[in-house]
């Protein structure tokens, strides 16, 4: 079976350039499995994408589906046929439904009897068919907030479409996607090479593109390009670039031919806190600053052009005068917003709506500051510096440079307490609000800081969840996944060993909506499932599904205490005692769930008849004042090695000993024996959970 490489392209106008590479990716992926489900064979997929073009290059599609075997079983041969001999109409049918004659019908055997059988071949399809429907289909199902229209047709798409390359091998896939016709020409550079160029073959798309149409298509190239010339330039500076990632992305998807362009602005706006340039450059112009060898901010700053000026001078002069009125601006937030107290603007946060069941931001600002006090008396913070922190946390919401740069929230906040004479960690706690912002962000370092952060999200988690809009599915308005994460990372990674589902109740209780008490059980079990994938995401450890719910189903509150937990049923399983107590620990599970009777666990010692239950009982007496010691101070591992030594013991009894015997006192005795030794481990986790 021939094989060749499949090449489809769709060139658009500019595409959003913060989704531009999840479009790509998405549009792969479709043609893939399209292409896997209709049994096409493949090689790997490379993407494609400028701003505007989407495309995918798949290596080695096989030219057809393979051929498949047909077998349909019919009637049986006592009522295919009559007395006679000849067909009846159940056999004519099945035959005219095969496409065949009764002649060309076998016998074999059926579920019960002897039946007719046709066995044929159905030829595979010609890839050329299939796969403008995969396009089509891929199209249609990408990720697109909001689709447009264009011209008189009824097509829709992001932007609309231009043209269309649908390439297998060197032949032309004719097809209509998108109301363009399939054709071998793409298109350029819009200013450098705007006259139409043929691709030849899929494996030269990106060749040609480079070399004539002044269009880099490589997406990991056109990135790295612009890395290195930006890295360049800030050395020639005499500084290092400032590249972010994300914006690094955002500009890479912004141009088909990068190059660099260095600029200056007037050193007195380097007088405002770094950040405020930083983020007039990133966010609004999408430049990157430069910093010099001591870390400061330079004057300077490096933007990528979507062309090869012949007057670069001008370029140059033209971002310096886009970039000079928003800094000027940006000094004079600086300089009108410390006018005014933060704390004085306080009042003014009741006419700003957090959310409208949940009252406004003072409302919300109030229930935090008495939960970061409580939580930093819990920590060992100063429970003032976390209560003060709340009560401005928000203020600078209403100042004129967050209200121009919204991505500078908690940072300004920071700069204006300082300016105020708040105490320094109080203005730090301010900014650290927010942290961790993203995955893998920075969490506080203040104690105060990761008092305020915990109380801020456990009020937002509790107050969306008490209104009944918990996140479902993909939709996730207010970054509650983000928030949970934020929550679990600093208890962790802080080391803050915290009665969580305490705090989650106290911030239930809080919110001014009557809730239910399935609320505080809801919020708990949607922090647990991101802890979950915490462990389950981590490459060092061989924490699993099982795991961590048999840690978490003996209701741990710490985060710390799950983690310790964890660790130790880590070290217990990989006894070769384990699986054998685990076992046991399902069985015993069992057992007490057929039973109604209540049992303690008191055990009546003169009832232990058999040899093999005495010395089981005997064992767990001494096991429980070994380890119960080990279990007070969290020693979960020395204590589960110690249990494991009761294997033998266990292994014996469940072997000579019948547990559900006729004599009720008996049975209850054995059954509370079997609960203690339960017990033992569920002080770690129910072992019940795991598999085998």
């Amino acid at each position: 079976m021939a094989r060749k490489d499949f090449l489809v392209e769709i060139g658009t106008e500019e595409l959003p350039p913060k989704s531009l590479l999840a479009l790509v990716e998405n549009f792969a992926s479709g043609i893939v499995k399209a292409l896997d489900a209709a049994n096409l064979m493949h090689g790997p997929a490379r993407t494609f994408a400028t701003p505007r073009r989407l495309a995918v290059l798949i290596e080695a599609v096989a030219d057809k589906q393979p051929d498949v075997e047909i077998k349909r079983q019919g009637p049986t041969i006592a009522n295919a046929f009559d007395a006679s001999g000849a067909p009846t109409k159940a056999a004519l049918g099945f035959a005219a439904s095969c496409g065949v004659t009764i002649e060309q019908l076998e016998q074999a055997d059926g579920p019960k009897a002897r039946v007719l059988q046709y066995v044929g071949t159905r030829p595979g399809e010609a890839s050329v068919h299939l796969l403008p429907a995969m396009v089509a289909k891929s199209l249609d199902e990408l990720p697109i907030a909001k689709r447009m229209r264009w011209g008189s047709g009824e097509q829709q798409f992001v932007r609309p479409v231009h043209w269309v390359v649908m390439l297998f091998g060197s032949h032309l896939v004719e097809a209509e996607i998108l109301g363009i016709r399939s054709g071998k020409q793409s298109r350029g550079h819009r200013f450098h090479s705007p006259q139409p160029i043929t691709i030849a073959s899929p494996a030269k798309y990106a060749d040609i593109l480079l070399s004539k149409g002044k269009v880099m298509a490589d997406v990991d190239r056109r990135r790295e390009t612009i890395r290195t010339s930006v890295t360049a330039s800030a050395q020639a500076l005499g500084g290092t670039a400032v590249i972010d990632a994300a914006l690094l992305d955002e500009v890479t998807s912004l141009v088909e031919w990068p190059v660099a362009v260095t600029g200056s602005f007037d050193a007195r706006f380097l007088e405002l806190p770094q950040e405020v340039p930083i983020a007039t450059m990133q966010d609004h112009q999408r430049y990157f600053p430069v910093r010099d060898a001591t870390g400061n901010l330079m004057n300077h700053f490096i933007t990528i052009a979507n062309i090869e000026s012949r007057d670069p001078d001008k370029v140059r002069d033209g971002n310096e005068r886009v970039v000079r009125p928003r800094l000027t601006d940006a000094a004079f937030f600086w300089t009108t917003d410390r006018k005014q107290r933060l704390d004085l603007r306080c009042e003014a946060l009741r006419q700003v709506t957090f959310q409208t069941k949940l009252g406004s931001v003072y409302d919300k600002s109030i229930r935090v500051a008495k939960l970061s006090a409580h939580v930093a008396q819990l920590i060992g913070a100063n429970a003032a510096f976390a209560q003060r922190a709340a009560q401005l946390g928000k203020c600078d919401l209403l100042t004129l440079m967050v209200g121009e740069f919204p991505e500078l929230q908690g940072v300004m906040g920071r700069y204006y307490a300082v300016d105020d004479g708040e105490p320094q960690e109080v203005a730090s706690a301010i900014e650290e609000q927010y942290w961790p912002r993203f995955s893998g962000d920075q969490l506080p370092a203040t104690p105060a800081g990761m008092a305020l952060s915990i109380a801020d999200k456990l009020d937002t988690i509790a107050g969306i969840f008490s209104i009944g809009q918990k996140p479902t599915g993909t939709k996730d308005p207010f970054a509650l996944r983000r928030l949970a994460l934020g929550v679990l990372r600093i208890n962790l990674e802080s080391s803050l060993d915290l009665d969580l589902f305490a705090l989650v109740e106290t911030a239930v209780r809080a919110q001014p909506v009557a809730t239910a008490d399935d609320v505080i059980g809801d919020v708990w079990m949607y922090l647990m499932e991101r802890l979950r994938g915490i462990y389950l995401e981590r490459q060092e450890n061989a924490v699993t599904t099982e795991m961590f719910d048999a840690v978490v189903a003996t209701n741990p509150h710490s985060v710390l205490d799950i983690d310790a937990r964890l660790r130790a049923l880590q070290i217990f399983l990989a006894l070769p005692d384990a699986v054998s107590l685990a076992a046991a620990n399902k069985r015993i599970a069992n057992l007490l769930k057929k039973v109604e009777v209540e049992h303690s666990g008191a055990v009546v010692s003169q009832r232990l008849s058999e040899p093999a239950e005495r010395q089981l009982f005997e064992h767990v007496i001494s096991m429980e004042r070994a380890v119960n010691p080990l279990f007070a101070r969290r020693e979960y591992g020395a204590a589960m090695s110690l249990l494991a030594s009761l294997r033998e013991d266990v292994d014996q009894f469940f072997d000579k000993v019948m547990v559900m015997v006729d004599d009720a006192e008996v049975r209850l005795n054995r059954l509370s024996l079997l609960l203690r030794l339960r017990a033992l481990f569920l002080h770690v986790a129910d072992l019940s959970r795991l598999p085998g």
